[in-house]
């Protein structure tokens, strides 16, 4: 099964689509002719060896990168984008493994961090709205049903899959429709990593499409639709999670082809 031989249901729509993108570093191909369609609502794995091309891509699809080749489409436009803040202005949010938490700020604070908001005092002062940044992040937690145990402490004392829910209802402040998560559960026990699981679940009923890059094959197929399988730059196949096993895309990662045409 080749990545173009998945359909997607009836009526799903497509948010983005790289087309045939590559690039190169001197005559290394980092990536190539990698074709590509993440839909709305949808949920994709990213699976390889370590140098199998799957950083390189998810810089194109956030901007941190241009490809040298080929196009990305949002909704069906060819877009360009020059840089990580193009991307986000198209709906793209990328949670990369350190987070970008400040440790000793608590959650309103880090949730709008670089995004304060302020107000004016005696109508002369400007001061930070402390209260309405609050208020905004009860209903943003509340929006995708997370219960943190305090808002007032600093992140630094929080679990690890508290921190990660933080960075990601940051997130959400923007328009997001597509979160590129980078090995989100790789530094979390089992039942940390299963609450974050159970987010990008919430995330996916309210249309939010999730880009993961994991090597814990058991997380993939526990939140997966579909599977994208990548061998020295090369996109093998993407499957989706229900037609296939896991020796079946372990045999692709190892082989670098497509169990099909075994």
């Amino acid at each position: 099964m080749k990545a173009n031989d998945w359909e997607a249901p009836k009526g799903t729509k497509t948010f983005l689509h790289a087309k045939s993108i590559s690039k190169s570093y001197g005559g290394l191909k980092a990536v190539s002719e990698v074709d590509l369609k993440i839909h709305r609502g949808e949920v994709v794995a990213l699976v390889g060896d370590n140098g199998a091309g799957k950083s390189t891509l998810i810089k194109m699809l956030s901007g941190v990168i241009s490809p040298d080749r080929g196009a990305i489409e949002i909704d069906g436009q060819p877009i360009r984008f020059l840089g990580p803040s193009d991307a986000r202005t198209a709906g793209i949010e990328t949670l990369h493994q350190h987070l970008g938490l400040v440790e000793v700020f608590n959650v309103p604070e880090n949730i709008f961090l670089g995004q304060e908001l302020t107000r004016r005092r005696l109508g002369i002062f400007k001061g930070l709205d402390h209260a309405k940044m609050r208020r905004l992040t009860e209903e943003l937690l509340r929006r995708v049903d997370l219960r943190l145990p305090s808002l007032d402490q600093p992140v630094k004392a929080m679990s690890g899959g508290q921190r990660q829910a933080v960075a990601i209802t940051r997130m959400l402040l923007n328009e997001v429709h597509l979160l590129i998560m980078d090995e989100p559960m790789a530094a979390l026990g089992v039942d940390e990593g299963r609450k974050v699981l159970d987010l990008i679940v919430t995330l996916r009923e309210r249309e939010l499409s999730t880009l993961i890059i994991s090597h814990n094959l058991e997380h993939v197929f526990a939140i997966a639709d579909r599977i994208a399988v990548m061998k020295n730059g090369e996109l093998i196949s993407v499957v989706n999670t229900r037609e296939t096993t896991s020796d079946e895309v372990v045999g692709m990662i190892v082989s670098g082809r497509s169990y099909k045409e075994a």
